[in-house]
């Protein structure tokens, strides 16, 4: 739960808020006086009074900062927002070339033109425009806007978890708190944007602002100063890079959380509880322990609780005694809070809880306080175990993937809502958070139906959480769950289906998430990460669908149908994972057959994707054999990552990797070559040697299997293949061709040998597959 009850004033831009009939005329800085140096700060003065500052903090990173009054001494974010800017020694030159200063890095060409004051910013050639304002920059008493020249195909990206499509062309944007969760709004916005042509810009405040990205491009905060940290690349990759480098990079959770979790009021008989005090099963903290054997005994994959989560609710002391209740049934506790964090010492040192779900009743004046309250849940952890941070909130801003999951706030279960939320969640990444959620099938309404493809889909996302007690009846009276092991069938087997499926690929998942730590790439990808020269990748026609990491394209159904139209598959290989079926993109497929059961999925040619055994929650069972299911086509490689999935070891350098390289034909038969790196590093719990099983999709059984050169048993059923401890099978017949490979326990490197096989044919997309014209 976000904010049912009142948490304040709404909070406005002042672009939207009620204002004179006369506004003064916006002034500028006026033409250029006076240039100087100072190290890699280089100061500009203006006729008006006004002064600039530029400083070079990066080859490819740079500050901005224009000051009206020409002080620099009010700085509100301070470093807050940008917490790493000294990069080391950074070559920055300066010429005069008549109409312009010219501060050039190996990177960049910055002009700084003279009358009046403007800038642009060129690549090293001087000749390759990045950015360029159209007029100079103007303030009124409360309010600063920078106009920016629109390239012909300029693409724009970021602002946040924006609640809709993600190509902002054409689109004005509110980079402000409201807290309604509607579409169109923001629920955790960011100051922050990237653009095709090769650049992002994080503005250094704490201020409400709108992004118009039109033509021209305003950009506007309601402050009377301008202060931007710029970053360029080479790709969208590349420049959420070089973003988190300044802002933060992805916190990694604890494997845990990236298992479902389960929020609602378990204590209903407490006096101060708003909600309906008779509520069965849900009487005093201890309650939600039936729930842990009911999903237990359903056989369901689930993670974690907040069992104290409505306004009121509190908890039954001791609390310790449902935390180790439920910790020994495999799930982890969190505490929801709408009035901050007075007793988390005794909550997280004692009792032993684990995590902390914000409410907007307390940080929904959002900005600076709600970053503040974030960052005090974090030290509440951090500062009273050894755990990992593990936050949920609304109303972040740039620098919160560095401390939180992001969630949509109080949504609703509908169709309308799922349509719009799968591009919010895949945007949210391309301002580089990593973990962006939505309550699956929303906090309020709801049906069967709509729950289930809801937790599909989001079962490939990081992250994800349902929410009860507010929305319809289920699984009978009295009752409002949204637990999956309570509804009917087919209902349950299905959510058994996808969230069984994502405990198997939480090797994959989790590295995925590394990856992010380590680069700010999101694990859930908007298409044009991915493939930033596909021209339809990089519009909204491709924004409701999304890439799990590297490897999966996943195209959710949002409406009550059985048939997905309007998948768009990029250049290569993409194979059904259902049906093993292979598609050569590029191009639209449409007619997809995709009853309730069904999440449209395909495997790009290629993928690694390593996967643990089958269990219901992280630690359940030894991962005994490790499973590396790979789709061969030319050259791929994979670094699978592990550690102790609870601790932050990591951040000291605790653990280990796994590279895995496959070489095979691009097409046609030849040999699959499967080469297995020995885990490098070293982690609590790391083991000294496991089993490893292989399931490669190929066309044709192969004349030869062997690992390190000696050959493998043919075994003639897939029983006697699952009896061996070494050995394989091929059946044609399971999902286009599988050739399963044991090869046994291994410590150190080893390869294994497919000879004599064939990759799949990859057919056309069929008839209408050519791709339309960008948006």
């Amino acid at each position: 739960m976000a904010g049912l009850a009142a948490a304040g004033p709404l909070i406005l831009p002042a672009s939207a808020a009620p204002g004179p009939s006369a506004a003064p005329a916006p002034a500028t800085a006026g033409d250029v006086t006076g240039f100087s140096r100072s190290g890699n700060t280089f100061t500009v003065t203006a006729s008006s009074g006004a002064r600039a500052r530029v400083v070079i903090a990066r080859a490819d990173i740079f500050r901005l900062w224009l000051s009206p009054d020409g002080s620099f001494a009010h700085d509100p974010a301070g470093s807050d927002l940008a917490v790493t800017t000294d990069f080391g020694p950074v070559g920055a030159d300066w010429t005069d070339a008549g109409s312009h200063y010219r501060i050039t890095t190996r990177s960049l060409s910055i002009r700084v033109n003279k009358s009046p004051l403007t800038f642009s910013v060129y690549r090293a050639d001087d000749t390759t425009l990045v950015w360029e304002e159209s007029r100079p920059t103007a303030w009124t008493g409360n309010r600063t806007t920078q106009y920016l020249t629109r390239g012909a195909d300029e693409q724009f990206y970021g602002t946040g978890l924006r609640l809709g499509e993600w190509a902002l062309r054409g689109k004005t944007v509110p980079v402000a708190v409201d807290n309604t969760w509607r579409e169109n709004g923001n629920a955790s916005p960011a100051p922050f944007y990237m653009s095709t042509n090769g650049y992002g810009v994080m503005r250094n405040t704490w201020a409400p602002g709108s992004y118009g990205f039109n033509a021209p491009t305003t950009l506007t905060h309601d402050e009377k100063r301008f202060d931007a940290w710029y970053f360029t690349g080479d790709s969208p990759k590349s420049v959420l890079d070089a973003y988190t480098d300044v802002s933060g990079k992805p916190f990694l959770a604890p494997l845990w959380g990236l298992e479902l979790g389960n929020a609602d009021c378990f204590n209903a008989s407490n006096p101060d509880y708003q909600g309906d005090h008779g509520r069965p099963r849900h009487q005093t903290t201890p309650d939600v322990v039936g729930y842990a054997d009911d999903a237990r005994a359903a056989d369901m994959p689930s993670g974690w609780f907040l069992p104290n989560d409505g306004y009121g609710c509190g908890y039954t002391a001791p609390l310790k005694r449902t935390v180790d209740a439920l910790q020994a049934r495999g799930f982890r506790t969190g505490l929801w809070t709408s009035t901050g964090l007075a007793d988390i010492a005794e909550e997280v040192g004692s009792a032993g809880s684990r995590a902390v779900k914000t409410d907007v009743a307390w940080i929904g004046g959002g900005y600076k306080q709600a970053f503040a309250g974030v960052q005090q849940a974090v030290d509440g952890i951090e500062g009273n175990s050894d755990a990992r941070r593990f936050v949920w909130t609304v109303d972040g801003w740039s620098g919160t993937q560095r401390n939180a999951v992001v969630w949509t706030g109080d949504t609703h279960g509908t169709w309308d809502d799922m349509r719009w939320h799968v591009p919010a969640i895949a945007g949210a990444g391309l301002s580089g958070l990593n973990y962006a959620a939505g309550d699956v099938d929303g906090i309020f309404g709801g049906s069967p139906q709509t729950y289930t493809r809801d937790l599909q889909w989001k079962a490939f996302t990081p992250a994800f959480m349902t929410m009860s007690g507010w929305g319809a009846a289920n699984p009978s009276a009295g009752y409002h769950d949204k637990q999956p092991w309570r509804f009917a069938e087919p209902y349950r087997s299905i959510n058994r289906k996808y969230l069984q499926l994502k405990m198997r690929l939480m090797p994959y998942l989790y590295t995925m998430s590394r990856t992010a730590h380590e680069t700010g790439v999101p694990s859930t990808r908007a298409m044009v990460l991915e493939y930033p020269e596909d021209p339809v990748a990089r519009g909204n026609l491709t924004s409701g669908q999304f890439m799990a990491g590297d490897s999966f394209l996943v195209a959710p159904v949002v409406s009550d149908t059985t048939v997905r139209d309007g998948i768009h598959l990029p250049a290569g290989t993409w194979t059904d994972y259902w049906t093993g079926k292979t598609y050569a993109g590029p191009g639209l497929l449409n007619g997809y057959r995709a009853p309730l059961d069904t999440l449209p999925l395909f495997v790009k040619g290629g993928a690694i994707v390593p996967m643990w055994p089958q269990m219901n929650h992280t630690g359940e069972k030894p991962v005994s054999v490790l499973t590396y299911d790979i789709h061969p086509r030319g050259a791929s490689s994979f670094s699978l990552y592990e550690d102790d999935g609870l601790t932050r070891a990591h951040l000291s350098g605790a653990y280990a990797r796994q590279q895995v390289d496959v070489t095979a034909p691009a097409a046609g038969s030849g040999t699959v070559t499967v080469s297995v790196g020995a885990p490098v590093g070293d982690y609590a719990g790391k083991p000294a040697a496991r089993g490893y099983a292989f399931t490669l999709h190929v066309a044709s059984a192969p004349g030869r299997v062997a690992v390190d050169g000696s050959a493998l048993a043919r075994l003639t059923s897939k029983a006697a293949y699952d009896a061996a401890v070494t050995g394989w099978f091929f059946d044609p017949a399971d999902r286009g061709g599988i050739l399963w490979v044991k090869s046994g326990t291994a410590s150190g490197a080893f390869t294994v040998t497919a000879e004599g096989t064939s990759v799949p044919a990859a057919d056309p997309v069929p008839a209408g597959s050519a791709p339309p014209p960008t948006p």
